[in-house]
């Protein structure tokens, strides 16, 4: 367990200017404040009120989402939360589920034997026995890209696909591409059919042509690039939107394996900008979510539901990151 020493040396202050950040002391900037609350979630520092004391417990439930380094896209979103936890004096579990726990423990059940006044469910599919709970519970619940109708105990957060979509499409507008195609993510998701009907009005706003072989479902993992991008590719598309970075990161693969040039013959775009797309050769342009925002709209939302104020959506806006893997379409 980190001490307020090791958090001391990270940031090359003083113990007592961390003390002094800690305890919310007035003779230090809210900025330097709020530096070493954000380190000392970071560094896994509980207090020793909290440590001493019978705190608000909320718990993170987590499926289909890798978390546990810096380099997966749950990490930055469970950091977020924490991190605007803490000063509100609420503990935070982090507990993996699957599709067989949820069989086993009703979710309301669990969720008042352990403690918890509310939670925050990442990863989750629509076919989940614990989603469909969720009509009726009576837990404050905040949902990460997935929407229960009608419940006023149930929020949803996210990312704004329709705005970052037609980012994307006005970007290789500009361009010069009009062949464009989609390259979507596993069937059955929320936000796979939010991301085919942003790229469905995107197109037809722009008065491009749409064709139901251009927008292929496969599943968010590279791999699922080698089923698609070729057929794509000789169907004539010129750009491809990609549901993911590691769906995008695939297609720069498939591309490279079927002869084309990324982006001189083919521009890609991702969604997410996970911290490998600058990496990717080449860079890869993507629709940026923040997670650390996302993470921290997570635990806002849910803390005005425990408090009575029914939130139904919140949505942060995306922001287009131009890089290496677009370019004006190729002329013959």
């Amino acid at each position: 367990m980190a001490t307020i020493k090791d958090i001391a040396n990270r940031l090359g202050v003083s113990v007592s200017t961390v003390s002094k950040g800690l305890n919310g002391a007035s003779d230090i900037s809210e900025q330097l404040r709020q530096t070493v609350l954000d380190t000392a979630v970071e560094m896994g520092y509980t207090p020793k009120q909290m440590r001493t004391r019978e705190t608000k417990k909320l718990c993170i439930f987590i499926e289909n989402m890798e978390y546990e380094t810096s380099e997966q896209f749950g990490y930055d979103i469970i950091l977020g939360f924490k991190q605007a936890a803490y000063p509100a004096r609420y503990s935070v579990t982090v507990m993996p589920v699957t599709p067989a726990f949820q069989t086993m423990e009703k979710y309301d059940t669990f969720m008042l034997k352990n403690g918890y006044v509310g939670a925050f469910l990442v990863g989750f599919a629509l076919q989940d026995a614990w989603l469909t709970q969720l009509n009726h519970t009576s837990i404050p619940t905040t949902l990460f890209d997935n929407y229960i109708r009608k419940n006023p105990n149930v929020s949803y957060i996210g990312t704004d696909s329709f705005e970052g979509i037609d980012d994307a499409i006005e970007h290789l507008m500009a361009l010069g591409h009009r062949k464009i195609a989609l390259l979507n993510g596993s069937a059955h998701s929320m936000i796979t059919e939010q991301r085919r009907q942003a790229y469905i009005d995107s197109m037809n706003a722009h008065n491009l042509e749409i064709n139901e072989k251009w927008m292929p479902y496969g599943y968010y993992v590279a791999a699922a690039a080698k089923d698609h991008v070729a057929n794509l590719l000789s169907l004539g598309a010129t750009a491809i939107v990609c549901g993911n970075d590691l769906l995008a990161s695939g297609a720069l693969d498939e591309c490279r394996t079927n002869g084309y040039r990324v982006p001189e013959d083919v521009s890609i775009i991702g969604f997410d900008d996970i911290p490998v797309s600058a990496k990717l050769n080449p860079p890869l342009t993507t629709i940026r979510q923040d997670r650390i925002e996302l993470g921290k709209c997570g635990f806002f939302t849910l803390h005005s539901v425990i408090n009575r104020v029914s939130v139904s959506k919140n949505l942060l806006r995306p922001q287009l990151i131009i890089r290496n893997s677009t370019a004006p379409v190729r002329t013959h």
